[in-house]
């Protein structure tokens, strides 16, 4: 399965409505606290689905009067908030859980593992489609759903973990349960910071060093660009925006350091399709 990340999260929004609702079912009627906890997690990642969705959507508007350089920054608005309601789900299943070895717990139904197992494999499926999409189209937002999915797989898996010891074990391990799900609690802890870090960086213009260096590699290897003295790149959703200060010779008219920069920006988009947008400052070039 293959797509947009707008897509892609959309299909990611109708299978976590369907396993959070076999999770909630199975957790109740299987006598799971981690299977519930586990389902509450996924029940999130419907609304973080939606606001990746929104955000992919609204990111991807040209630009207009009111935003000159564009919406992109939506995504990675959208990708901290799933960040942050991740980060919301982690201290609430770990309360629950701690609450939970206090107390007399009944053991889980032996055929919630079959659910889990399910829930598992179809979660990592979900993690590697959306990842792919997300990195093909440069989606900060997109590889933040992709984790999402990630971190649910890994709530699962802790989820069986607890589970079979505690049916294997009896009422004496019965506590198990509970304790899986404040392990997958402090997984999900840690995802929602693994999860906001790239979108943190992008809203505060973390400057892209790579891509700064490949385009005054393009931009020297036009003729009549003497010498590039800054190359700054920032990524904006899916796009680059560059600005560089390229060194012409001084005597140059106006009109052929105009001309010039054309050429510069036509080698850099032809050779990264991902720089939207390229401000090219032209210097009187002085010599080694």
């Amino acid at each position: 399965m293959t797509g947009s990340p707008e897509r892609v999260a959309l299909t990611g929004l109708a299978v976590n409505a369907l396993l959070s609702l076999g999770k909630a079912v199975a957790g109740v009627l299987g006598n799971s606290f981690a299977m519930i906890a586990d389902a509450a997690e996924s029940m999130v990642d419907i609304v973080g689905s939606l606001v990746i969705w929104g955000a992919l959507r609204y990111g991807s508007r040209p630009p207009d009067e009111t935003h000159p350089f564009g919406h992109g920054k939506a995504e990675a608005l959208g990708a901290l908030a799933v960040a942050v309601i991740v980060g919301a789900v982690g201290v609430f299943v770990g309360w629950h859980a701690v609450e939970g070895t206090r107390s007399v717990q009944p053991v889980p139904a032996p055929w919630t593992l079959i659910v889990i197992v399910v829930v598992v494999a179809v979660k990592e499926t979900m993690f590697r489609v959306t990842r792919r999409a997300a990195r093909h189209a440069g989606s900060n937002a997109g590889v933040a759903d992709a984790w999402h999915h990630r971190s649910d797989a890994i709530t699962s898996l802790a989820a069986f973990v607890g589970i079979a010891i505690a049916v294997i074990g009896g009422e004496r391990f019965a506590s198990a349960d509970d304790w899986a799900a404040l392990v997958a609690s402090g997984v999900i802890l840690i995802n929602a910071v693994l999860i906001g870090r790239e979108p943190f960086h992008e809203l505060l213009d973390k400057s892209l060093d790579d891509v700064a260096a490949r385009c005054t590699e393009i931009a020297l290897g036009v003729d009549g660009i003497r010498g590039v003295e800054r190359c700054d790149a920032r990524q904006s959703g899916r796009v680059y925006r560059v600005t560089m200060h390229a060194e012409v010779d001084p005597a140059m008219s106006v009109a052929d350091a105009h001309a010039l920069t054309g050429k510069v920006k036509a080698a850099v988009r032809g050779a990264m399709p991902r720089v939207e947008s390229l401000l090219i400052h032209v210097e009187p070039w002085e010599g080694d």
